[in-house]
């Protein structure tokens, strides 16, 4: 190697650990021999080489993150050092850079002045005699990688430590904290300019532990000093506020705190804490310890307007907390009654298949009495099941009411026989019912049901006996109340002497499916019935309870403006011209659900009808648009896409004069549904099918809508 080589080993990171993977070499060799044996050694290493033209590339080459040098004595033998000699002069603290010098033969510095003053030019220097072996230039390599390494782990630590006391300053700066070490030994007190700025004193002057205990107010020194000992003695934390007297006579306070620190044999050498003027801190507590002073005084001047406006206050608070509750449990019960109308609909078009079915299925077991059986207990559950979907409707508020003047004291009169026979002997029903009350607007039959539930629910919270009372009352309400109106009422009341119930049970009485009797006493759903029938007819229920003293349950009823009239008149439902009433009849049946569909389209046929299925209104437009020549149109409402209400409309435009009937799961169509054709409800059985059919093709007057089961 007797031309120049230049081998440089560079560092990729920021990191103190590198691989063989990190390191590249940059060679610089005049002849081309020496620089591809440079980089074969180099790669046998596992170090990838670089290669530079000239001394100048090499003098641009040194960086921090360069690992070591190697160069041949020839290399600076005539070149101008003085470029290398200000780089190496000018590296951080950290870093010493390692420089391999391969020298000629027998050209140790001790023989070679020229070795020797390259020595005092680069610092950091390893020979290497020439020729040498590979595996002595490797070991060379790896032991100046080693410690250049090192430089790097103290490189990083340094950068951690610094960048530490520059957040820690910060952090001073930011609090204006000043901070201090004392020496215990030499009582040799270390500060910040913040601190002596603290005690009065200038960011260059000096402040001494004793000029510090000079400074602190003589009242307080006593009790600082002890401070310090306690400290010192225990190792408890040091925290103390005293006064300052400053040079200009001024007094100051600071607050100081410390924590003992120990050497490694654990003796206690230091105090290390900080310091912060808290003078204004304790200004602004004075003043306001004085404002608040004045301000009692003031308060108690007026004291007594003032707790009358609280009570004012208060009561309002009390009716807005009192209306945001009502609001709270008016938007549950309107979310759960949604819930439990989906649940009813879709219940009912089950019910539907199931006791069309089962009324198909009755006509053809013949005589067989087990089979028979059989079906007659399967048709009672699924009637079951249709009176629960009337309760939840009604707790909906779906249920199709019958609104008429109703006078409620005939009504409570006229029941009491059935109500003394509902409860028992063991229960005795007492009434009070004046001689002259208004009407009022609602349904009798459902007002009578819920009279009825509500004097069952009474008698069984009274196992062992007891007095129901009921009673009527007429009552002006002057201004709203809840769900409540301004306007006239007529209360019925239903009080009894049994357990009662807490505020707890007493909030969810009302939602369905709630129930405090045993399991399989009781639906839960003659309240939430109750409820749903208050608020369809605009009036209220009201519960008031308390445990082991009995509950008193309260339906509002809105009193009515009009007459009682006679309800045999009929309720004429314009229809088109109808068919014969005689022979079978071509009937197109719209349903989404093939199974409810399958099973009316049975029931039809088996009255002897041709049945058409359309799946839906879209399917059924197109049976009709084709030309194809029905007798009438049954449909269902709720259906996706299209409803029975959209088909209607579109149909009246295909076939004006074309009978249709609507059947629905729910009681009573949506509001602002209003259909001049005829209505079933679901479920309905095969025999109320056939009279509806009857009404519409041989009667021109129909005394209002047909309902199934009473849904």
């Amino acid at each position: 190697m007797s031309a120049i080589s230049t081998l440089f080993f560079l560092l990729t990171g920021r990191t103190a650990r590198i691989s063989n993977s990190d390191i590249s070499a940059l060679v610089y060799a005049p002849i081309g021999r020496d620089a591809q044996i440079a980089a074969s050694l180099l790669s046998e290493a596992g170090v990838s080489s670089i290669l530079v033209a000239d001394i100048a590339s090499f003098v641009a080459g040194l960086k921090d993150n360069v690992a070591f040098a190697v160069v041949t004595e020839e290399a600076f033998r005539s070149a101008d050092l003085r470029g290398i000699s200000a780089w190496i002069a000018a590296q951080p603290s950290w870093s010493d850079l390692p420089f391999i010098i391969l020298t000629n033969r027998g050209g140790g510095p001790e023989r070679n002045p020229t070795a020797a003053r390259l020595s005092e030019v680069v610092g950091n220097v390893s020979f290497v005699e020439r020729p040498f072996h590979a595996t002595s230039f490797i070991s060379v390599a790896r032991s100046a990688m080693r410690g250049r390494r090192r430089q790097f782990d103290a490189r990083v630590r340094m950068e951690a430590l610094d960048e530490g006391e520059r957040r820690l300053q910060t952090a001073l700066a930011a609090g204006r904290l000043g901070a201090w070490e004392l020496d215990l030994a030499a009582n040799e007190l270390t500060t910040s300019a913040t601190f002596r700025s603290i005690f009065g004193r200038g960011p260059d002057d000096d402040f001494s532990y004793t000029d510090l205990l000079a400074s602190i107010h003589p009242a307080d020194l006593e009790r600082m000093q002890s401070a310090v000992r306690t400290t010192i003695e225990t190792g408890a934390d040091y925290s103390i506020e005293y006064r300052t007297v400053w040079n200009d006579g001024s007094t100051h306070w600071v607050e100081i705190r410390a924590q003992l620190y120990s050497d490694r044999t654990g003796r206690a050498s230091k105090l290390v804490g900080v310091s912060a003027d808290i003078t204004s801190r304790l200004e602004e507590e004075e003043h306001q310890r004085l404002l608040n002073e004045v301000l009692e005084e003031r308060v108690a001047a007026r004291t007594r307007d003032l707790e009358k406006a609280y009570a004012t206050v208060m009561e309002e608070v009390s009716q807005r907390e009192r209306a945001e509750q009502q609001l709270r449990q008016s938007q549950k019960m309107e979310a759960i009654g949604q819930l439990t109308g989906g649940v009813a609909h879709d219940f009912n078009n089950l019910l539907m298949a199931v006791l069309g079915n089962l009324e198909l299925l009755r006509k053809y077991v013949g005589e067989d009495a087990r089979a028979v059986r059989l079906i007659e207990g399967a048709q009672q559950g699924a009637k079951r099941g249709a009176s629960l979907t009337q309760r939840l409707l009604a707790f909906a508020r779906r249920q199709d009411l019958r609104i008429d003047p109703v006078d409620m004291r005939a009504l409570v009169t006229g029941m009491e026989d059935l109500l003394k026979r509902s409860v028992g002997s063991t229960v005795v029903v007492r009434t009070d019912v004046p001689d002259h009350l208004p009407l009022v607007s609602a349904d009798a039959n459902q007002i009578e049901l819920a009279l009825l539930n509500l004097v069952v629910n009474a008698r069984d919270a009274m196992p062992d006996g007891g007095e129901i009372s009921i009673g009527l009352n007429h009552v002006h309400q002057s201004v709203p109340d809840g769900e409540l109106a301004a306007g006239d009422y007529v209360v019925l009341s239903v009080v009894d002497q049994g357990y009662g119930m807490d505020r707890e049970t007493l909030r969810k009485a009302v939602e369905p499916f709630f129930s405090t009797k045993e399991l399989g006493k009781g639906t839960g759903l003659g309240l939430s019935m109750i409820h749903g029938l208050a608020s369809q007819l605009k009036g209220d229920l009201k519960l008031t309870s308390e445990l082991g003293r009995g509950t008193k349950a309260e339906l509002w009823i809105p009193v009515s403006t009009s007459e009682i009239t006679n309800d045999s008149a009929p309720i004429e439902v314009s229809l088109a011209p109808t068919a014969s009433a005689s022979g079978p009849k071509r009937i197109l049946l719209v349903d989404d659900d093939p199974l409810i569909a399958m099973s009316s389209a049975d029931m039809l046929m088996d009255l002897g009808h041709d049945v058409v299925e359309a799946h839906s209104g879209k399917e059924a437009l197109e049976y009709l648009g084709d030309g194809s020549c029905f007798d009438l149109l049954i449909t269902d409402y709720s259906m996706p896409g299209m409803t029975g209400a959209d088909l209607v409309i579109a149909v009246r435009h295909i076939v004006p004069k074309l009978p249709i009937l609507i059947a629905s799961g729910y009681a009573e169509l949506p509001p602002g549904v209003d259909l001049d054709v005829a209505r079933l409800g679901k479920p309905y059985t095969q025999d109320q099918l056939e009279r509806e059919l009857r009404k519409l093709f041989n009667d021109p007057v129909v005394t209002g809508p047909v309902i199934g089961n009473g849904l």
